[in-house]
């Protein structure tokens, strides 16, 4: 007697050509094995050692897709824990690292962190566009510094309020060794918009991250 059927390896590689492997989920894993099961050939049939090995596999296919599952989900809650902690920060007086600030009421003002004492320290503001408006010197203390600037550019001309400005520093010590860390900002949070992701606050007119807050003023 002849008994005929269908090459088990065969059979699975067919029924798993026919799912993108990117959507896969657990059915159809299980839909694979059972599919091996019933077309395998009865001279050649699967041995106990592979098929428990294969229901190891499903197993730990499953407990996978779980563990996905519950990240996503812890994922998505963590982002609106952070959202609804960065609410709080509206009104507060914040200090942030970002050199980039908006010109209010005729001016503007920065604040930067040197590492040690500096010698020598150039400031250089620039409008939106990159171009330099205005260049002059600064404090060189060892800790916070800061820098008010009257909104004016190099040759004495009030600009308009509204414009994004950002501080460039340079700041060196009598060996010539760069001791600038970082500039910041201070004001008063007024806004949160989260429709990039992360959650960015907006301080004196100019979007910060809410990770780039390092400190509550008031």
């Amino acid at each position: 007697m002849t008994v005929s059927g269908t090459n088990s390896a065969t059979s699975s590689s067919n029924v798993s050509s026919s799912l993108p492997s990117s959507t896969i989920s657990s059915q159809d894993f299980l839909g694979l094995l059972v599919s091996e099961l019933r077309n395998q050939d009865p001279m050649n049939a699967t041995s106990v050692t592979d098929f428990i090995n294969q229901m190891t596999a499903y197993t730990n296919f499953s407990q996978q897709q779980s563990i996905n599952s519950n990240l996503n989900a812890l994922a998505g809650a963590f982002s609106s824990l952070v959202t609804l902690n960065s609410v709080n920060y509206i009104g507060h007086v914040v200090e942030a690292k970002t050199d980039t600030a908006e010109l209010m009421n005729g001016s503007a003002t920065f604040g930067y962190s040197l590492s040690g004492a500096a010698t020598d320290v150039s400031i250089t503001i620039k409008n939106a566009a990159g171009k330099t408006v205005w260049t002059g010197t600064g404090s060189g203390q060892a800790g916070s510094n800061t820098f008010a600037w009257d909104g004016k550019d190099s040759d004495g001309n009030q600009l308009l309020d509204g414009g994004q400005y950002t501080i460039g520093v340079t700041a060196t010590d009598a060996a010539g060794n760069s001791v600038f860390n970082y500039a910041t900002i201070t004001g008063t949070v007024t806004g949160l918009d989260t429709s990039t992701g992360a959650p960015s606050l907006t301080v004196n007119g100019a979007p910060v991250s809410v990770s780039n807050i390092i400190g509550v003023l008031s």
